[in-house]
């Protein structure tokens, strides 16, 4: 995620941080002047920025010098939204045997973007689609963003998409955020104070998009209940 520095921030602070969002992309694994370069410091600052990183167990290096995540985001992670998520769960674990679809829960994460909180994928399908959670899309590209903004009153200039799904109840979009992709999505009912959610399905074919819709809305609306 690009993130503009300025006079308020701390550089060092953020270029950690880019260190670890770019290691994000990179499962696999980056050596030491590849994260320098691609954060645009010195390999010395570089150094620097992993070793504090390794000490608290947020990077880690592999015997081939090869550094990744560490698990000690697991632990920073667990917290964030863990009402949220423990209730959702269970609510999107079936949603997905009953679809044989990729399941997940979205929110909103700004003005313009929002952000894969959870995913569940099926165990039986032969074939389905995979995320990676904390992924970030635009709010108006994707099933997930346009159902949080067909919540939201009308507006000039509005997508035809957000219009038709504050119509149907729910948002559909066509390889939007990932080619051939299929994502049906509604958002969550809740108060105006409280944060944007959003239930949704991705597939790679919805020969009834109106069944899978109304799955769709009966699950936003079991979390909903669920949430108070």
């Amino acid at each position: 995620m690009d993130v503009e520095l300025d006079s308020g921030m701390s550089k060092t602070l953020h270029n950690g941080l880019q260190v670890l969002e770019l290691l994000v992309t990179h499962p696999q694994g980056m050596s030491l002047t590849e994260i320098a370069e691609a954060v645009g410091v010195h390999r010395t600052v570089a150094h620097r920025l992993v070793r504090t990183l390794e000490a608290h167990q947020l990077c880690r290096r592999d015997k081939f010098k090869r550094i990744s995540l560490g698990t000690g985001l697991v632990r920073l992670a667990e917290p964030v939204e863990q009402d949220l998520r423990t209730l959702a769960r269970p609510i999107l674990e079936e949603l997905t045997d009953a679809t044989q679809a990729t399941a997940h829960l979205v929110v909103r994460e700004n003005e313009s973007q929002v952000r894969m909180l959870m995913i569940v994928e099926p165990h039986q399908a032969r074939m389905h689609v995979s995320f990676r959670p904390g992924q970030m899309d635009p709010i108006d590209r994707g099933s997930a963003g346009l159902a949080i903004l067909a919540a939201l009153p009308p507006t000039t200039g509005e997508r035809e998409e957000v219009t038709r799904a504050r119509e149907r109840g729910f948002a559909v979009s066509h390889g939007e955020i990932s080619h051939g992709i299929v994502g049906i999505s509604a958002v969550v009912p809740r108060s105006g104070t409280e944060m944007p959610i959003s239930i949704g399905l991705s597939l790679f074919e919805a020969p009834d998009e109106d069944k899978l819709g109304a799955e769709v809305v009966e699950a936003a609306t079991r979390l909903a209940a669920q949430l108070g």
